[in-house]
């Protein structure tokens, strides 16, 4: 062994890189390029741990180990005190640290922080999407999202967008209106795909002499003005129709009532298509 590198063989039953960045770490205080480091993922066996060590015996090397069942941090224990390996149990102290603080009980999942992770991403990719595919932004990208929002200015297709992207949902919104011709893209999507918003007349004309306010502009626009806001409101109701999609009347709904709906209506559809 004279001469032989040292080796730490880590072994996760995940992936193992928490217990690899602990060792890379602290390697890095010994000169990291002279440290060999063995890497034995999804370790859930007693015979998967016998092969590691069987590995580790006879060099100048240690293990160091995350694993959450505590029969499976044991067993490397005792096992590597009777091939006379120094072991380290990088997880287990902690574990049983917030044990002691926790209101429940610890799982013992392997891989649990990993489908965080996952989630994580997929909940980032879907907050990108919405965000693409706001307001019309983006419409050749309509046949891959989840849900597609339509509906006048105001009636709170983008807050909705987002709120149902924090819930790992890729949303694109359209807005309708009279001088436009809908999109033909949205016409290509499956109907079950598309929910209508719609709003009181009444509460349009608050909503956006508020934004107009807001904004610093004059709030005699035409934008708040009723007779144009009928126009807009009909012209919506004639492109829902053609459609044949949903509609969700959001008059004093709140942005996560809105969403919720628009997710029960998501959920039935799944069951329906057997998804």
């Amino acid at each position: 062994m004279e001469g032989e590198r040292p080796a730490v063989f880590v072994l996760s039953d995940s992936l193992g890189e928490t217990a690899e960045l602990v060792v890379r770490a602290a390697a890095a205080q010994f000169n990291a390029g002279g440290v060999d480091i063995r890497k034995f993922g999804y370790v859930q066996s007693e015979e998967a741990i016998d092969r590691a060590l069987k590995e580790a015996e006879g060099r100048r090397s240690i293990v160091a180990y995350t694993l959450v069942k505590p029969e499976l941090r044991e067993y490397v224990r005792s096992q590597s005190g009777i091939r006379g390996i120094a072991s380290v149990d990088v997880l287990g102290p902690m574990l049983e640290a917030l044990s002691t603080v926790a209101t429940s009980e610890p799982k013992f999942e392997p891989g649990l922080m990993h489908r965080l992770d996952e989630e994580y991403f997929r909940r980032i990719e879907a907050v990108e999407f919405s965000v693409k595919c706001d307001d019309g932004k983006d419409l050749l990208s309509l046949p891959f999202a989840d849900v597609v929002l339509i509906g006048v200015s105001r009636t709170s297709k983008t807050p909705v967008s987002l709120y149902l992207a924090q819930r790992v949902y890729k949303v694109a919104n359209v807005p309708l209106v009279p001088e436009l011709p809908p999109p033909p893209e949205l016409f290509k999507i499956p109907v079950g795909k598309v929910i209508g918003l719609t709003l009181g007349p009444e509460k349009l004309v608050k909503v956006r002499r508020e934004r107009l306010r807001a904004m610093g502009l004059d709030e005699s626009s035409s934008y708040a003005d009723i007779t144009r806001i009928l126009q807009e409101l009909e012209y919506a109701d004639k492109i829902f129709r053609q459609l044949g999609c949903t509609i969700i009347d959001v008059t004093d709904k709140a942005v996560e009532e809105t969403a919720n709906e628009v997710l029960d209506i998501i959920k039935g559809r799944s069951m329906k298509s057997g998804r």
